[in-house]
């Protein structure tokens, strides 16, 4: 059986959120940290949907190209009818930063369809996109507050939000001619939508599909189907796009792995306010403040805290170790060469004491860690949060293979996200 669906994380946490929103949807999917050999696509059995986790959110549009040409041509090879370029929920990217308009560039070229089609919101998460415009919640009350006005997003670090027009958005990254299809059509006669992308697509290079509730994906989902089933599509957006795509069958099962004891070690990299009440919330682990200067530049310190890291898990503790400064603000320090450092030193840590559950914070902290550990794919096991899955890792490495992987992005998860991880999978 071919695949219909494949989809391309930008970053590792996101790609996880598509993953197990396919598994809620009853559909067989596996997340591969890297374009697959032959034998691991062979050992994970058939598949309804194939995914590849990558870090190209964080990469430079040459860096982008170079990711995603051998996975443009490893999903056409493969058949796929729907090509998903997975991104983050809340579309931030700048032209020389997780450029949005390089991704459609260098893999428009594998598929058939000329036309792109962009799923601008994610219910299910708090994002919706009402006249091509882009709204997101914000805190514990669910405050919702259009893109270039978010608490966060419009203050990102790397890709600050300063524009809440998808359109205006995507042209300012290089992706001219964008149509729309607002929500009030989506709302009504299928054919009607149908008949509008037919008009839109003998111009646009794309076409942005609003998405306000269920209805609307549900909508976007025929279309979508529709259009690929004629000819191979690609589709931007985020894990609605997989909610659109299938429509929704019994979920699949939750694997069974043997329960697992011991510590939990935790390493959070992000600065995002809910995560930083995640952290707060965490009681049950010895947490380690990080300065990252010092991590970047001395190996002395950086064996310290893997030596008290270990140490605590060697005495059964669960360990938080955190770059997030204690006052606030941003790292005094280069923020790619950090999320390396950081991915060193968390293999350090495994390697003097190994666990059998992680749980990782930050979008790109989370991409560089895990590509650092060995893993070449992730399972779905299951989700404790909206937007916060826990998977399966696969490795070569016996003491690594079936680990219990948390990822999460920075708006992500609810307060006690840490404390209800420890519960996942132990021994009771």
């Amino acid at each position: 059986m071919t695949p219909p669906y494949g989809w391309y994380g930008d970053d590792f946490t996101g790609a996880t959120d598509t993953l197990a929103t396919l598994a809620r949807r009853g559909r067989r999917a596996f997340l591969f940290l890297r374009v697959p050999e032959p034998q691991q696509l062979a050992q994970v059995g058939e598949l309804e949907a194939v995914g590849i986790a990558g870090a190209a959110r964080a990469m430079s549009p040459d860096e982008m190209r170079e990711e995603l040409l051998p996975v443009g041509e490893f999903f056409r090879d493969l058949g796929v009818r729907l090509l998903h370029y997975k991104c983050c929920s809340t579309f931030d990217s700048a032209p020389e930063r997780g450029n949005i308009a390089m991704a459609a560039a260098t893999l428009r070229d594998y598929v058939a369809h000329e036309t792109i089609a962009i799923v601008g919101g994610q219910p299910s998460l708090g994002r919706y996109c009402a006249f091509s415009n882009l709204f997101a919640t914000f805190g514990t009350d669910g405050d919702v507050f259009r893109l270039d006005r978010h608490p966060t997003m419009s203050r990102h670090p790397a890709t600050p939000m300063s524009e809440a027009d998808l359109r205006r958005h995507l042209a300012a990254l290089g992706m001219q001619d964008v149509g729309s299809i607002h929500w009030p059509l989506l709302a009504g006669d299928p054919e009607a939508v149908a008949s509008e992308w037919r008009r839109l697509s003998t111009t646009p290079s794309a076409v942005l599909l609003d998405a306000l509730d269920p209805q609307h994906v549900d909508a976007i989902g025929c279309l979508l189907r529709n259009e690929s089933q004629q000819r191979s599509l690609l589709a931007i957006g985020p894990s609605s796009v997989a909610q659109a795509f299938f429509e929704e069958q019994e979920p699949v099962a939750s694997p069974s792995p043997d329960a697992v004891d011991g510590p939990v070690l935790a390493f959070v990299g992000s600065l995002s306010p809910t995560t930083r009440a995640q952290i707060e919330a965490a009681r049950s682990y010895k947490r380690l403040s990080v300065n990252a200067t010092s991590l970047l530049a001395s190996a002395d310190a950086r064996e310290r805290i893997v030596a008290m890291a270990a140490a605590m898990l060697a005495e059964g503790e669960h360990v938080m170790v955190s770059t997030v400064p204690e006052t606030g603000g941003a790292p005094h320090a280069a923020a790619a060469n950090l999320a390396e450092v950081s991915a060193a030193l968390v293999d350090a840590i495994l390697r003097r004491h190994p666990v059998r559950r992680l749980a990782i914070a930050g979008g790109d902290t989370s991409s560089r860690i895990v590509s650092h550990l060995g893993y070449w794919g992730l399972g779905y096991h299951s989700q404790i949060s909206n937007g916060v899955a826990v998977s399966l890792a696969r490795s070569d490495d016996p003491s690594r293979d079936g680990m219990l992987v948390m990822l999460k992005g920075g708006q992500m998860g609810q307060e006690r996200l840490f404390e209800t991880f420890l519960e996942t999978g132990a021994l009771q």
